[in-house]
């Protein structure tokens, strides 16, 4: 493990957790990762310090010499893996997802591929990865400098508009993802622009609809609270001074928002401009998916790999991709 990665896990107590978790589960028999369309240079540095840390097996997909390349720009042409060719008109992610039924691997990684591109096939009613009764959410989990604690954020690359039941399949997904952090009874807060529900603003509307509902038949294990504001998520003191009485408030373990856009221009901000480290991990999956950006540090890749070899091992296998 590198210095950097040790740092972070060091200071993270939930990251710590899991990370232990990954390679606790693992011992031995390490899940084998299908990266589809390998040739990203810092995926694959993640992959190999997962590999280094005994809890990942690397299979690269993709084209022999965009990889080959890609493994001497980073010298890892002597790493161990198992690497599978595949011309240009081979769909690099349908054939690492038939690889996984196939028994020949356990865990999907997203590659060098455009996020539509990775997702379509991961989608597709034949390949029959989504969970009955389920939807597939991206779950980000940030460890924000200015924060005290892991703050997990979804959903930020599926759902652009999600409808109130989606949202509650938010709630449900994100609660799972905390669970697996170590985080129990989650607060978690529904994002808007106001914290008080508003005819002309429909995401505060809805997010009233939801805790009524949750009230009546909880949607998930934790303490669920919205709509409200950024701020009063993340500051106590601003709570106080707008006299927004809830013990949640700076405090808050998970924050729901309102579309797609939002979710992604806050995570790219605080990653880009506040310094925030995260992983990514797909919940609601038949099997373990890890998806990181192409331009986002080796260390998202282990951590994105860490949740899923925590999350695929057992005991708990069952419960998240059963």
């Amino acid at each position: 493990m590198n210095k950097e990665i040790q740092n972070i896990i060091d200071s993270t107590p939930e990251f710590k957790t899991l990370v232990d978790k990954a390679k606790e589960r693992t011992v031995g028999n390490p899940i084998r990762v299908a990266i589809a369309a390998a040739d990203a240079e810092n995926i694959l540095r993640g992959v190999f310090m997962a590999q280094e840390d005994g809890f990942v097996e690397p299979i690269l997909v993709g084209s022999y010499k965009k990889i080959n390349e890609t493994l001497e720009k980073i010298g890892a042409t002597d790493r161990k893996y198992d690497i599978h060719p595949l011309d240009n008109d081979t769909n690099k992610v349908q054939y690492s997802i038939e690889m996984i039924k196939a028994g020949g691997a356990d865990m999907l990684m997203r590659g060098n591929t455009q996020t539509r591109d990775f997702l379509l096939p991961v989608l597709h009613k034949n390949n029959h990865l989504v969970r009955q009764g389920r939807i597939l959410t991206h779950v980000v989990m940030l460890k924000i400098p200015t924060y005290h604690k892991l703050l997990a954020l979804s959903d930020v690359t599926l759902l652009v508009h999600p409808s109130v039941e989606q949202r509650k399949q938010v709630v449900r997904n994100m609660t799972d993802a905390l669970h697996v952090f170590g985080v129990k009874n989650p607060n978690i807060g529904l994002l808007s622009l106001i914290e008080k529900p508003a005819f002309h603003m429909k995401d505060t509307v809805e997010a009233q609809t939801i805790i009524i509902d949750h009230q009546d038949s909880p949607i998930a294990p934790c303490n669920l609270v919205g709509p409200i504001t950024w701020d009063l998520i993340i500051d106590k003191e601003a709570a106080r001074l707008k006299g927004f009485d809830n013990p949640a408030c700076g405090n808050f373990d998970g924050v729901v928002v309102q579309n797609l856009m939002n979710g992604n221009l806050i995570v790219k901000v605080l990653q880009s401009s506040c310094g925030a480290h995260n992983c990514g991990i797909i919940i609601g999956a038949n099997i373990p998916i890890a998806i990181t950006g192409r331009s986002e540090t080796p260390d998202e890749s282990y951590l994105s790999l860490a949740a899923c070899a925590a999350m695929n091992a057992s005991p708990i296998r069952d419960r998240y991709f059963g």
